[in-house]
């Protein structure tokens, strides 16, 4: 029997180039490829490579005046796309468009006639890009995209994001504000960069109730996770119902990652699959679509991207 689950995965994501000592560096996708290569989940994989997204597909949840500046300014040799650490090459345009291109073909494969999970992975990430700014490593919010993408062309009217990424995705956020058919839910470390994310924030308008802030204090571990996913987390997954989940697979908040203070192991990730997978159940008519975030300790994330991805495997 075929496998329900696809790995969309380009080479050329390893062309963005961040700089020496950057973080968001080739040798996590390197050396999560190598890792997974080695275990028995490689096999039972469908493997695909995406193709790039169009203008109109990253317009989707960005201002066109943003798409077009960031696309001149990678043109004309710039190295820093803000005023902190969202760093890029000539390459990066290309990796850019390969990433939403990936979660792209996710929906297409979730959303389509074969209704399978799908792990995309791919650089740079995206929760932090704004409507209209790069942030964080991010240039194009690649979930967003996705999410937006599955509403317009496959018919799915309820999206629920579940972010798990160390770091609260304020771009994420931003996007989805005001929206009341897109649940955005997020997990992190409080207080830590960006700084967003406190409970008080639920969104506004039409979208008010819509966002749900879980932030966790530093040295929060696998028993306070499980308990927000309990008591927060699986009480507004059913109450909203999404035809669609998509996971902002984040894996900095492993014990290991050099970047933050939360204690989970590798295997927790495993069971925030399984918590989340049984959580939507009886309402989801598409496959899951989980797409990489952060994590920085290689170790650690390539041991967490096997755990998470073994529990997509049905």
């Amino acid at each position: 029997m075929p496998s329900r689950t696809s790995f969309i995965y380009h080479p050329d994501a390893l062309l963005h180039n961040t700089g020496p000592g950057h973080p968001e560096r080739r040798e996590r996708l390197e050396t999560m490829v190598a890792h997974l290569m080695t275990t028995d989940l490689w096999q039972k994989l469908d493997h695909a490579r995406p193709e790039e997204a169009k203008i109109d597909d990253l317009t989707l949840a960005h201002a066109k005046h943003y798409v077009e500046w960031v696309q001149k300014s990678i043109a004309e040799g710039e190295t820093l796309l803000d005023e902190g650490d969202t760093r890029v090459c000539r390459e990066s345009w290309r990796a850019a468009l390969l990433g939403v291109g990936s979660v792209l073909q996710g929906v297409e494969v979730a959303c389509g006639k074969e209704k399978r999970n799908v792990f995309c992975a791919v650089r740079p990430p995206g929760h932090h890009a704004m409507t209209s700014r790069a942030m964080g490593f991010c240039l194009f919010n690649n979930i967003a995209i996705g999410a937006r993408t599955a509403q317009k062309k496959h018919g799915v009217e309820r999206v629920a994001i579940v972010d798990w990424d160390v770091h609260h995705g304020n771009g994420t956020q931003e996007i989805f504000w005001h929206d009341p058919t897109v649940l955005y839910v997020s997990l992190h470390q409080y207080p830590l960069w960006p700084g967003t994310g406190s409970a008080s924030e639920v969104g506004e308008g039409p979208g008010t109730g819509f966002t749900v802030n879980c932030p966790m204090a530093p040295g929060s571990g696998e028993k306070e996770y499980a308990a927000a996913f309990r008591d927060t987390i699986r009480p507004a997954l059913k109450k909203f119902g999404p035809q669609l989940l998509m996971i902002s697979a984040g894996f900095d908040a492993h014990k290991s990652d050099p970047l933050a203070n939360i204690n989970l192991d590798s295997t927790t990730f495993a069971m925030l699959t399984r918590m989340l997978r049984d959580a939507v159940a009886t309402s989801t008519t598409c496959g899951v679509v989980s797409v990489l975030e952060g994590g920085y300790d290689m170790h650690a994330l390539a041991e967490s991207v096997e755990q998470h991805v073994s529990q997509l495997i049905v």
